[in-house]
């Protein structure tokens, strides 16, 4: 349209001129019959494939995205492969939704799928259709109990809503469930042609286990009965390779059973043709400068008579004179610790509930009706996770449970049971230091009125800046206590009730999103500065719009949690050069020692050892729900050293990806030839030979190192 046409007209068959604004376009006098219209549809449709050339790519230049060259590796070893089978390994916050966006919308594109599945974790669910509906123009449907009510109710009942669009969503938790998922399979019968799996998280379907042949879980076999009707399968996951050769080589054999076995090691050809591995400091040190560098920020806050510190030397003694060797009576003592890091308010309340059950006895009925009432519906606990009422209901029980198992306190441990009551009593609704330091860190950076118990100041200093803060804790109780205080602080400010959010477990779907939205919209348009979230927001959130601050609160004795944390602002298209991840330090309190060694750790793995760093920190969990002792930081160190599962994840994975930086590298020489022969020395001369067999062009420098090597 708009471009001028020249013909022949003599010779045009049956040429006559339409005039619209006469004669209008003409009246339908009859439907098609379905042949023609068939072979019309079939026409458009052949049309549409613009390339079937794989050097090719259209789908980014019909996407809304930010377009980053490393986003289109994994698009071109797609299209390279007859069919899709590929493992995105690249690290947290790369962006591998992105990337699966692209393969998809390609493959869409020339026409290769039709009937696309993603299963995901239920916190992302949400994730994945709004990116696909913002970057891909694709509209997907979360496959959940609403959705199939809507459908029966639209439909009929004895309809099968998996027939009823072709882009589906489903959670883990759901497609568990026999309901969901034999109508699935009844829909793509032996194998779904033209169809697309892409399993988010995938190392949730891979069998943990260090026996010869890695034993399934409930979600493998799903996955196993699931990805083999599929033509083209895509698995994301920043760790893949949970420390054991038999359940990593299981999970590939479900990506493709044609060139990996499960109880058999992969190869690393095989790994290369299948795999694509990048960190964000490989990618750093490729030239890209698109990600934010992360700093580390320690707080230290309080004095040695501050009350947390001296309930920890306190509960310290209890423990010693009535923790069991054995039992579950050690989790009452392990509990009230790990509360007693996050708040006196927590801490409070577990103490209260343990030192009623160890003196008086008391029934646990109440505590029970307390769980009837808050408890959420199983399949709604399993989509949105608990509410904060039912966890510490939940954790209520436990404690009240355990405790009943222990002798009664006498002496000196009754005198520091009731010791403890008094000194938590008094202090769980104040500002503790921790508090403090947070409000002066909030008077310097987003308000100077904020104070603690309503803001002080006029006129502009009642104003805020544009900067937003996150605030991570892990109990329901320590995100109320903060509420509560923040609160008071802000009150009398511009705006006071609209600056703070929160985002915690049994939220719904539109929750989450008005959520996110809010807190990643331009401050100019949405009020909101400081958003408070318990664990529930770790992962499936991306909070990075316009925050580059996060606090944690309490320190997660699982370091994988910390860093799923740290992972919602730092992160691709993150604005800001610079993260700021602080946590608080009490010099005098003894279980702060561990705790520093313990972020610190977290840190050091993360940069230096990728994917290898879920495995170490799993072993430093193990250490932590111990309990904090005199022997945890010994021990913490012991479980890092160990090098046995280091050595069959660098074997198997990590060596893979230094070699494909080796690759990348040498065709950026010669700038490059230094770092590439430094690496070169590091392998086997056989791998360097594979690794450079499969290179178009070698430099001559490393043509010389390899040969020397």
């Amino acid at each position: 349209q708009g471009r001028r046409l020249d013909v022949l007209w003599e010779l045009e068959l049956g040429a006559r001129i339409l005039q619209p604004e006469t004669h209008g376009l003409g009246a339908i006098t009859a439907l098609d019959p379905p042949a023609q219209f068939a072979a019309y549809l079939h026409a458009l449709r052949w049309h549409a494939v613009t390339a079937t050339d794989a050097r090719l790519f259209q789908a980014p230049f019909r996407a809304g995205i930010e377009l980053m060259n490393h986003q289109l590796t994994p698009l071109k070893k797609a299209l390279e492969l007859p069919r899709a089978n590929l493992f995105i390994a690249d690290d947290v916050g790369l962006g591998k939704t992105i990337e699966a966006g692209l393969v998809l919308q390609e493959l869409l594109l020339r026409q290769q799928v039709e009937m696309v599945l993603i299963v995901a974790p239920a916190s992302v669910c949400l994730q994945w259709r709004d990116e696909m509906q913002k970057r891909f123009g694709l509209a997907f449907e979360i496959y959940n109990r609403p959705f199939m009510a809507r459908r029966r109710q639209e439909r009929g009942f004895g309809v099968n809503p998996w027939t009823t669009h072709n882009r589906f969503i489903i959670s883990y938790q759901t497609l568990r469930r026999p309901e969901y998922r034999d109508p699935l399979l009844a829909r793509l019968g032996e194998r779904a042609r033209k169809s697309l799996l892409i399993l988010d998280e995938a190392h949730t379907a891979a069998p943990a286990s260090a026996s010869k042949y890695a034993i399934d879980s409930r979600i493998t076999r799903v996955v196993r009965d699931l990805a083999p009707r599929f033509d083209n399968r895509l698995f994301l996951s920043a760790t893949p390779h949970n420390g054991h050769s038999n359940s990593f080589s299981a999970l590939l054999e479900l990506l493709d059973p044609q060139r990996f076995t499960r109880g058999v090691r992969p190869s690393a050809h095989a790994l290369d043709t299948v795999m694509v591995r990048r960190l964000k400091e490989d990618l750093r040190k490729l030239g890209v400068d698109s990600f934010p560098q992360r700093k580390l920020v320690q707080l230290d806050v309080g004095t040695p008579t501050s009350p947390e510190v001296v309930l920890s030397t306190l509960l310290a003694e209890y423990t010693q004179l009535m923790r069991p060797e054995r039992g579950r009576g050690k989790l009452v003592f392990i509990n009230l610790q790990k509360r007693l890091l996050s708040s006196i308010e927590a801490f409070h309340r577990t103490l209260e509930v343990h030192a009623q059950s160890v003196i008086a006895g008391r029934a646990k009925t109440a505590l029970q009706l307390s769980l009837g009432d808050t408890h959420a519906d199983e399949e709604d606990a399993d989509e949105y996770g608990e509410n904060d009422e039912a966890l510490d209901a939940a954790a209520a029980i436990e404690i009240d449970t355990a405790s009943r198992l222990l002798k009664s306190p006498e002496g000196r441990a009754r005198e520091l049971l009731a010791r403890m009551q008094q000194l938590a009593a008094a202090n769980a609704t104040g500002p503790d230091a921790k508090v403090d330091a947070l409000l002066a860190w909030i008077r310097a950076h987003l308000c100077p009125a904020v104070q603690a118990g309503g803001a002080e100041g006029r006129g502009a200093q009642l104003k805020w800046s544009d900067q937003r803060v996150l605030i991570f804790t892990e109990y329901g109780d320590t995100k109320r206590y903060l509420k509560l205080l923040l609160d008071a602080a802000i009150e009398g400010t511009h705006l006071a009730d609209e600056r703070i959010m929160e985002f915690h477990g049994g939220m719904s779907d539109d929750q989450r999103e008005e959520v996110q939205r809010a807190f990643n919209g331009s401050p100019a348009e949405h009020p909101v500065r400081i958003l408070i979230a318990t664990d529930a927001a770790r992962e499936g959130v991306n909070l990075q719009g316009h925050c580059a601050d996060l606090f944690h609160i309490d320190v997660p004795w699982n370091p994988a949690r910390m860093e799923q944390r740290n992972g919602r602002i730092d992160r691709t298209l993150q604005p800001s050069p610079e993260v700021r991840c602080h946590y608080f330090y009490y010099p005098d309190r003894a279980e702060d020692i561990v705790l520093q060694k313990l972020v610190h750790k977290v840190e050091t793995i993360q940069a230096e050892l990728g994917s290898l760093g879920s495995v170490v920190m799993d072993r430093l969990t193990d250490v932590m729900e111990r309990g904090i002792g005199s022997r945890t930081a010994t021990d913490l160190e012991a479980a890092e050293a160990s090098s046995e599962l280091r050595t069959t994840v660098k074997e198997e994975l990590e060596s893979q990806r230094e070699l494909k930086r080796l690759r990348d590298w040498a065709g950026r020489a010669p700038e490059r030839d230094a770092e590439v022969q430094q690496l070169a020395a590091q392998y086997a001369a056989q791998a360097v030979t594979d690794a450079f067999e499969q290179m178009p062009v070698a430099p001559v420098g490393v043509q010389q190192t390899l040969e020397g090597d």
